[in-house]
């Protein structure tokens, strides 16, 4: 392999002085979490050969041929994304300033192509489907990022900076480095985002007795929310886990990694990623990169095994040899981790995540032969049971529906309980003070939900209680919200499904009368569409009950659930 790639894109730093004059007469764009994953990669030739994003001929190779023009391995395509009313600014030639969220520069890019790709043909190509419902991945890519790419050469100012474990940061050039210093020729590199047990350090144990290697922990850093509790402590866990080796004979390092869940296409792009950071092995598991991957029942997008199979036969030309991961379970007679192949279920005690979960929200005991007592620790720490932890209510149905007078007949009853602090979002609460200047466009209305879940996830965080009843129209509004506040507490989705002439007779407002005599537009139900939800946790229709009667059923489920005692 040539040496430049142990070369970051950072300039001189007599260089950046003139860069940081140049950007302040430049377009600047502010990265998100995900692009500014890609960049640092970029930076620090992580993504070596790459040396900025791709232009539209190599995008094409890629998403086509799974190779660069010039023949090199290489599966997933990295351009820039950005919203038409940014990318129309830029001009082919022209140097643009790219900054953190905070504005600080970062590099600079020279533009050498813009395009709107064919997402639907990407998508059908690296995921293997266009079904946004089907993959998240596909969701991200045609629903959350830019509708034109941007392809250029990258200057380097400096790399994103992180405050966090900021020891374990490390680029390719410094790895290379210490496992020369440890006097390590063949590193097997191990890439994760879940929790590690007792049966992840044997089945490590045993990947690296078979290539004869040392072990490189490269776990994904996602901080894309600074408030996740989630990330510190999974990191944490990790330096615990770490501890369970023989001394040198692990290293720990943080990668900042924007996963697309891709399956075979991303399993290879790990892979070569970890070749450029010194490692000649890496771990495959049969469900690798897999958006379902780890679920207790055996659904998988991707065959399992081919994520295995692509990387073992690419790995010719990537110079990275592929290791499978082999699942382990506690036999209980003979009381030791064994490879779950070949032996009979009945003698193997396994507890997947979801149990492990349910014991720890439930407050149950954990075994020893299962985890650590420093990891049980953290997570017990971190993870209190539900009926400590915050939670939000999102009612959501037609206006007329009942949840509103439901959500104010839930905040007395939790009022009387005392155990945690509650807070209402009403729909009319928060378009008065929060989405005044807000009109009833879709994006504006989506726009809306945003907001009422940034504020229920900051109270569910700190350990409160969100009731949240807007109308909520849409559904990937609804969703998104699923997904920040998930990470912090419980997510507690009710449909008031209260059908739409029961709504109409209570009108209350007159919205409905307005809107059939043509005087208002915008309403939901008459004007503009309501998309039910797919899977809420609870359905009520208030048509034939009162709201105590609608409070109860929730209250029930919490109870059941474990947020409530």
């Amino acid at each position: 392999m040539r040496e430049d790639y142990l070369e970051s894109l950072i300039v001189h730093f007599r260089r950046v002085e003139a860069l940081r004059q140049e950007a302040l007469e430049s377009v600047g764009i502010d990265l998100g979490g995900r692009q500014l994953c890609d960049l640092e990669l970029l930076l620090n030739r992580g993504m070596y050969p790459l040396n900025g994003y791709m232009d539209r001929a190599r995008y094409e190779s890629v998403v086509k041929e799974m190779r660069l023009e010039d023949g090199t391995v290489w599966p997933m395509p990295v351009c820039l994304d950005l919203e038409p009313s940014v990318a129309e600014k830029l001009t082919v030639g022209a140097r643009v300033a790219l900054n953190d969220p905070e504005g600080f520069l970062l590099a600079m890019l020279t533009v050498s192509d813009i395009w709107q790709p064919d997402k639907v043909r990407e998508a059908k190509a690296v995921y293997g489907t266009a079904d946004a419902g089907a993959h998240p991945g596909v969701m991200q890519l045609l629903e959350r990022t830019g509708k034109y790419y941007v392809g250029g050469t990258l200057e380097g100012v400096t790399l994103p900076i992180h405050y966090d474990f900021q020891q374990m940061r490390l680029t390719p050039s410094e790895t290379v480095r210490r496992f020369t210093m440890n006097g390590w020729r063949r590193v097997l590199g191990f890439h994760t985002d879940e929790y590690l047990h007792c049966a992840h350090r044997e089945m490590v144990l045993a990947a690296a007795r078979e290539a004869g290697a040392a072990v490189f922990l490269h776990p994904v850093a996602d901080m894309s929310h600074p408030g996740n509790l989630d990330y510190y402590t999974q990191i944490r866990c990790y330096q615990a886990f770490t501890g369970k080796f023989p001394a040198n004979m692990i290293e720990l390092g943080l990668t900042p990694f924007a996963s697309r869940k891709a399956g075979p296409r991303e399993a290879l792009w790990q892979a070569i990623i970890r070749k450029n950071f010194g490692c000649s092995h890496f771990m495959v598991a049969s469900d690798q990169a897999d958006p379902f991957a780890g679920r207790d029942d055996d659904k998988r997008f991707y065959p399992i095994g081919a994520a295995q199979q692509l990387v073992a036969d690419m790995a010719e030309e990537t110079g990275i040899e592929m290791v499978p991961q082999r699942q382990m379970g506690y036999h209980l007679e003979q009381k030791k981790y064994v490879v779950l192949d070949g032996v009979q279920e009945e003698d193997v005690a396994d507890i997947t995540s979801k149990e492990l979960h349910r014991r720890l929200v439930q407050g149950e005991d954990i075994p020893t032969w299962l985890s650590y007592p420093e990891i049980v620790d953290e997570l017990q720490c971190s993870f209190p049971p539900r009926s400590k932890q915050g939670f939000t209510i999102f009612l959501t149905g037609l206006s007329g529906s009942g949840k509103s007078t439901i959500a104010r007949v839930l905040l007395v009853k939790f009022m009387e309980m005392c155990d945690r602090p509650v807070t209402l979002l009403d729909g009319d609460i928060v378009r008065k003070n929060l989405s005044s200047e807000l009109n009833f466009s879709k994006e504006h209305r989506n726009l809306n939900i945003t907001r009422i879940g940034f504020v229920a996830s900051e109270i569910t965080k700190n350990g409160g209680i969100a009731l949240c009843a807007p109308i909520a129209p849409y559904e990937e509004s609804r969703q998104a919200n699923r997904e920040l506040i998930g990470k912090y507490g419980g997510f507690i989705e009710v449909h008031v499904s209260t059908p739409l002439e029961v709504c109409e007779q209570r009108d209350r407002k007159g919205l409905y009368a307005k809107a059939r005599a043509g005087k208002v537009k915008g309403v939901t139900g008459i004007t503009d569409p309501y998309n039910p939800p797919s899977n809420p946790e609870l359905t009520i229709d208030t048509t034939e009950i009162t709201p105590m009667e609608a409070v109860q059923e929730i209250l029930l489920y919490l109870e059941q659930q474990g947020y409530v005692e």
